[in-house]
């Protein structure tokens, strides 16, 4: 693993915006950065990216069918016992995921660590599966990376098999005559709505990709703005033209979901949600304590305590403290012989919070380097490589290419 300096593409700009990358800077700043990129060898990603990644996703597996029979083990992840029912039939239903996203602490020397997984809501997506590769095709183009570098990098295509898979293992619900929904075996150009924060341009831009891929699946889509879906008397939920959402790819936290005034409609609904609802179980970092609980001195975890846990002793005087919920670093504090050396703000102060052993991030060229591995139909799919000047990788984190050099 190597971070190598090299020039720009002259025209990435231009292609970016023409892609529809819109978000490729922020604030005047960068986020997509081509200066430099990240070279791994092919047993590096074989072995200690893509292998731990596959374990990583069964160990997660594991828990969650734990979970949904454990009523301890939802109430350490402070999901509403309202909706502990309604995740436990999507489970038994089988409710099949699109994707998610483990970030992991590694230099190329020893195991990769599991510092959080984005379960739920992962954006950086269409920098992922298709702009990186766009830039690996015009590095090699202009002799910038060789000629035979390549990437890990099949999350698109798995994500366009993913579609299928999930659109044909569910049941079309069709009126019957006495008025009752009842499920019907599965039928062609079904209409998926995407839906989330459609004002905030990364949203936006992961929703209008995985709408690509879908519709590339054979499914109709439609994008909404989360908060014009509306509800029936019934309890059913519409879009804005009063069309019923069958099928909802949800942009937005479960953990929000639940707060919502909708949220009780949620489990009488017929609608099915993409990611599926027992995604909000491994969407919580309590998932970390109880991961490292039920795997304990996995090579590929860290140790890890809930905040009330007497154990957490064990980790002496340095660690790290993550609310629950907390997304793009907020509310993080790293904490260092007593002291907190660095910390994020955010709205999860008051989330209940676990303790995580310190995994220092590897430092390149004075950037903290974090990596991004993608799980897509519950297979191993790609990589993406954030940077940032500080210990907390952030939104605002850079994002860099890689390849693969051999």
């Amino acid at each position: 693993m190597q971070r190598i300096p090299v020039d720009e593409r002259a025209n990435w700009r231009d292609r970016a915006e023409k892609m529809g990358f819109a978000y490729h800077s922020i604030n005047g700043g960068l986020y997509w950065d081509e200066t430099a990129y990240y070279a791994f060898s092919l047993s590096e990603i074989e072995d200690e990216l893509e292998a731990p990644t596959a374990a990583l996703e069964a160990m997660c597996i594991e828990l969650a069918g734990r979970a949904v029979a454990d009523e301890q083990i939802m109430k350490r992840l402070a999901i509403p016992e309202p909706f502990w029912n309604f995740i436990a039939a999507s489970w038994r239903r089988q409710d099949g995921s699109l994707y998610g996203r483990f970030d992991l602490r590694y230099d190329g020397q020893g195991p990769a660590k599991l510092l959080e997984y984005n379960a739920d809501t992962p954006t950086s997506l269409f920098e992922t599966a298709v702009f990186q590769w766009d830039w690996l095709d015009g590095a090699i183009a202009q002799e910038i990376v060789p000629r035979d570098a390549d990437q890990f990098n099949s999350l698109h295509e798995r994500l366009i098999a993913a579609w299928k898979a999930l659109l044909s293992s569910m049941p079309v619900l069709a009126k019957s005559a006495s008025g009752v929904s009842a499920p019907h075996a599965p039928q062609s150009g079904r209409t998926v709505h995407f839906a989330g924060m459609l004002d905030n341009p990364e949203d936006a831009g992961t929703l209008v990709y995985l709408a690509d891929t879908a519709s590339q699946a054979g499914a109709a889509t439609k994008l909404v703005a989360m908060d014009t879906i509306g509800r029936t008397p019934k309890g059913g939920f519409v879009d804005p033209d009063d069309v019923a959402v069958e099928i909802g790819f949800k942009l937005y936290p479960w953990e929000w979901m639940f707060r919502e005034q909708f949220g009780a409609s949620l489990s009488g609904a017929s609608t099915r949600w993409i990611e599926p609802p027992w995604k909000a179980i491994l969407s919580s970092k309590g998932i970390l304590p109880l991961l490292w609980a039920m795997f304990p001195r996995h090579p590929n975890l860290l140790p890890a305590y809930f905040a009330d846990d007497p154990e957490r002793a064990g980790l002496g005087r340095s660690y790290v403290v993550k609310p629950l919920h907390s997304r793009e670093g907020a509310n993080v504090e790293i904490v260092i012989d007593g002291t907190i050396i660095d910390a994020d703000d955010g709205p999860y102060g008051d989330e209940p919070k676990i303790l995580q052993a310190v995994a220092p991030l590897p430092v390149f060229d004075g950037n903290y380097t974090v990596l991004g591995s993608w799980i897509a139909g519950g297979a191993p799919a790609g990589l993406s490589v954030r940077e940032d000047t500080g210990p907390i990788t952030k939104n605002t984190s850079r994002f860099l290419p890689h390849a693969i050099i051999d």
